[in-house]
């Protein structure tokens, strides 16, 4: 099988914010997508290893912020390459509360979620949340994974769905 296939398919780039204990917590994702229009229902997929996982199924609650092609790397490498259980990422990243959840402010926009149903995977929890806010802040183009790997030459962490190892 030629896993390299799944890079063909399209891709975001997105900050998935919760709360630890009153602290805004969060992880780089590309796995996120609309499900229905009707109730606003959005689907995001996190690793069972990264923090965030744990984060949202204490809280019930997740925001994606959607990350602009202008938006500084070190935010997605902040978020990405990083455990909020050892660090406070948002310590480094401006951000704001909006429909009572952390998002980052240098970005798209942002959707915040109630979760409402979950499926595990092997290696990964896919969370499924009725939106409850949502805002564009101005009119930014939206980073997409191909644009992240051939633009700005990004890696995927371990974590990531897409992750594969690099050819030898």
């Amino acid at each position: 099988m030629n896993k390299n296939v799944f890079h063909k398919l399209s891709y975001g780039v997105y900050v998935v914010s919760t709360w630890d204990n009153g602290r805004p917590t969060g992880c780089t994702a590309n796995s996120a997508m609309q499900i229905t229009s009707s109730p606003a229902t959005i689907a995001v997929s996190i690793n069972h290893d990264n923090y965030t996982n744990k984060c949202i199924k204490e809280t019930g609650r997740f925001a994606i912020s959607i990350l602009a092609e202008d938006t500084p790397a070190l935010i997605i490498g902040t978020f990405g390459f990083r455990s909020g259980k050892d660090s406070d990422k948002f310590s480094e990243v401006k951000y704001s509360v909006e429909d009572n959840m952390p998002v980052v402010t240098d970005s798209c926009g942002y959707i915040a979620c109630e979760v409402i149903d979950s499926m595990e995977t092997a290696t990964h929890t896919v969370f499924l949340g009725e939106v409850k806010g949502a805002e564009l802040f101005g009119d930014r183009e939206a980073m997409t994974y191909s644009y992240y790997h051939k633009v700005i030459k990004g890696k995927s962490p371990k974590n990531a769905p897409t992750y594969l190892p690099e050819a030898e």
